[in-house]
């Protein structure tokens, strides 16, 4: 995290002072600077592209459990909690269905309105239409 602010600043104060007020070491910074990425870091920067982009071929439909499914078809071998882990790391959710809300009551007590104009429904015979 120091190393990370430092970083960050440097353009703005030297480096030296900056060691110097976060009591770290200017070799410890260095070398953190020169360090390479971890694999683990860049397999989960490709894993989540892939994750990104079957999230959005289902328009956001697909939790981890079928993002996982959809990348073990694609062949690709991965574990659940990780796909879950670097989709929360993301912010990739499913959208939820919505809750079924029932919009009419049939069983009011307000007024009904008047049939005003009294079509009647009921067929005498089958009409043909030529």
């Amino acid at each position: 995290m120091r190393f990370e602010f430092i970083d960050a600043e440097k353009a703005h104060y030297p480096v030296l002072v900056l060691c110097a007020v976060l009591q770290v070491s200017l070799s410890g910074y260095y070398a953190w600077a020169k360090r390479s990425e971890p694999a683990r870091a860049k397999a989960d920067a490709q894993l989540g592209a892939q994750i990104r982009a079957v999230h959005r071929k289902s328009r956001g439909r697909y939790g981890s459990p079928r993002v996982h499914a959809e990348l073990r078809a694609r062949g690709i071998r991965v574990g659940r909690k990780r796909v879950a882990r670097l989709m929360r790391a993301q912010r990739l959710a499913a959208r939820r269905k919505r809750r079924f809300r029932r919009t009419t009551d049939s069983r009011h007590k307000g007024p009904i309105a008047p049939n005003v104009i009294e079509r009647q429904f009921d067929a005498q015979a089958p009409t043909r239409s030529g």
